[in-house]
């Protein structure tokens, strides 16, 4: 049975969220104290160690099962010319895949195991221009399978995307829940032209002017201008949350459709980390609305989970300082000076 019945059942469960664990991050910041380095000398690493016990409710917290999860849908807003590549190379990006040659290389470096879920690849969206991407039924069946490919064993989970025409979609999200109209959010996604960027952003105006009646909804929003993939990452994001996983999500994609959780409840995200911000045009400000300060900066745009990937790389980096490295007492180091 679905985990929703509707769309009322899951924007309750949206906003019956559980809370972090105070004690285990208090935990882990009075070892942070002893330890034989001046104190917040490693910034953000000791921040990322903190979250992971706060949302794991230990401490220390582990790293022994990460899990990177790909959502790939089609989308019909391809038909209208927003992407430099068709709609039939989801599938064999999908193939690629499960033949170890995308980007199970970054996974495999650090440490975690990669899943591919593919959602009904031969049946694309609605084009958004004339109709919503999905009804309630489809985006419910998504999001339900999202919600259930989280495995409550899991330490850590990371969030990505395959989908041509997906970065239309994203956009078109970001607009019709934070403003501004596709000028703003259009980027070039898989490297569409000059024109093919104005096409792009004249669609996603189309596409809110469409659904107008749903921009007050944010999970109208996800359903009418999102995707299959988009709503599976939503459901696994809120899965994590009430399992108290914590998420690093990948880039622009993935960011924009665990967004309308946050405009439903404010601190939605609490639990997840953006693992980069990428050379896609609205990531950075997409990041900026939901108060989300990316972990990596290295002009990526490829998706696929890749980004967060190479940012467990820093948590496990993190953990292991928080671990291995001695208390002052332990080396026989003198503290600072009273």
């Amino acid at each position: 049975m679905a985990p929703f019945a509707s769309l009322a059942e899951l924007r309750k469960s949206c906003r019956d969220l559980p809370a972090a664990d105070e004690g285990a991050a208090g935990k882990v910041a009075r070892r942070d104290a002893l330890l034989t380095k001046p104190p917040g000398s490693l910034g953000r690493l000791e921040d990322a160690v903190a979250w992971l016990a706060r949302w794991q409710g230990r401490a220390p917290p582990r790293l022994d099962r990460v899990e990177v999860l790909v959502f790939a849908g089609n989308h019909g807003v391809t038909a209208q010319g927003v992407s430099a590549y068709p709609a039939e190379v989801t599938a064999q990006m999908v193939a690629n895949f499960a033949a170890g040659g995308a980007a199970n290389q970054l996974a495999r470096v650090a440490g975690a195991s990669l899943r591919v879920v593919p959602l009904a690849l031969e049946r694309p969206t609605a084009d958004f221009t004339t109709a919503p991407a999905l009804d309630e039924e489809a985006f419910l069946a998504a999001v339900a399978t999202g919600h259930d490919a989280v495995s409550p064993e899991c330490d850590l989970v990371c969030l990505g995307e395959m989908g041509i025409g997906n970065t239309t979609a994203a956009a078109a999200v970001a607009a019709a829940l934070f403003g501004g109209g596709g000028a703003r959010w259009a980027g070039r996604g898989t490297g569409i032209d000059e024109h093919g960027l104005g096409r792009k952003r004249a669609v996603i105006d189309q596409a809110l002017a469409r659904h107008a009646d749903a921009l007050g909804d944010p999970l109208a929003v996800a359903a009418a201008l999102g995707g299959r993939e988009l709503a599976a990452i939503l459901g696994a994001t809120l899965a994590a949350r009430r399992q108290r996983i914590p998420v690093l999500l990948d880039g622009f994609v993935s960011t924009a459709a665990a967004a309308p959780l946050a405009r439903l409840k404010a601190d939605a995200l609490a639990h997840a980390l953006a693992g980069h911000v990428s050379a896609e045009a609205g990531h950075r400000m997409l990041l900026d609305e939901l108060a989300l300060a990316p972990l990596l900066d290295l002009g990526m745009r490829l998706g696929e989970g890749s980004g967060a990937a190479v940012a467990v790389l820093v948590l496990r980096a993190a953990l292991a300082c928080h671990l291995g490295m001695a208390t002052f007492e332990e080396a026989q180091v003198s503290d600072k000076a009273p």
